[in-house]
């Protein structure tokens, strides 16, 4: 990162923590509190292009049923996405510890066993949101080719790949011969398996959020609760508060957001490449029960 740069992050992030104060203090006035400690951390992480923000926008509504606070402290992510250069364990565990009691933040972790040995612990309530991985890869051809031009592979499938079919066909199978290689889809996500298996963390499904929002919000909401997170009223009236802030159009990189859209975007080929490269992941991920899709 150029000096300049460096500086410029450098005062964005301090911009972001005297917010944060501010932030804080605010809510405190408004539950009558003198402190914030012993509220746990809440954190919302995702393999990308899963409903990252769909879930952040439900636990930043927590700041309507609790003194929890929407910190606004940038996504915490393994690869910086104008460099695709991947960062180090312990510089992403100084970033978590940045966060104080109540605050909520989101991210892009890979399971590191450091990373889930903090985020499962005492004080963090953590959530880890997936989506079949065959919407995934459709909606990270529109996120690279349309909506982040900043993305370390945005002029390569708009210049080098000229349809759709030919990016989609690489988000699936990967990039090996580039100054910036991606994996295919199956070694993107492996990763993040870890997270699946962690004890303490709650795993969220896209698809169920999206057709029984009201019983994965008690879901949710009972799981922040159990990890030490007051309300201001019943569970009930949580639903329904934190429902009425849901908004996914206000999100910057949200398109259609459907369940099963792959199958209007994947031809036989993508399906033939998909089966082979990921077939065993729907599987494991519950998405399918064999080959026979």
């Amino acid at each position: 990162m150029h000096k300049r740069s460096l500086t410029q992050s450098t005062f964005q992030l301090q911009a972001r923590l005297i917010r944060r104060v501010l932030r804080r203090w605010r809510q405190q006035i408004r539950y009558g509190r003198w402190t914030l400690a012993g509220l746990p951390v809440i954190f919302a992480n995702s393999f990308p292009k899963s409903g990252t923000h769909l879930l952040t926008q439900i636990l930043q509504a927590f700041e309507e049923i609790s003194p929890a606070v929407n910190c606004g402290l940038p996504a915490l992510v393994t690869f910086q996405g104008d460099t695709a250069l991947q960062r180090p364990v312990a510089q992403i565990l100084n970033d978590l510890r940045r966060f104080l009691p109540g605050d909520i933040g989101y991210g892009h972790l890979h399971a590191e066993p450091p990373l889930v040995e903090l985020l499962s612990s005492p004080g963090y309530a953590t959530y880890f949101i997936l989506r079949d991985p065959r919407d995934v890869v459709v909606s990270h051809v529109h996120y690279v080719t349309e909506m982040e031009p900043r993305h370390a592979l945005h002029d390569y499938y708009l210049h080098e790949l000229h349809t759709f079919a030919e990016r989609l066909t690489a988000s699936i199978t990967g990039l090996e011969n580039q100054s910036l290689p991606l994996p295919n889809i199956r070694q993107r996500f492996e990763p993040f398996v870890g997270w699946l298996e962690a004890q303490g963390v709650l795993t969220l499904r896209y698809e169920e959020l999206i057709q029984d929002r009201p019983g994965q919000l008690q879901k949710i909401i009972g799981f922040a609760v159990q990890r030490g997170l007051p309300l201001n009223c019943s569970i009930t009236e949580a639903v329904e508060k934190v429902a009425a802030c849901i908004n996914p159009q206000r999100s910057p990189t949200f398109r259609k957001g459907k369940i099963g859209g792959w199958q209007e975007s994947f031809n036989r080929e993508h399906i033939r490449l998909f089966k082979e490269i990921g077939g065993d992941l729907l599987i494991r991920l519950g998405y399918e029960k064999d080959f026979d899709w």
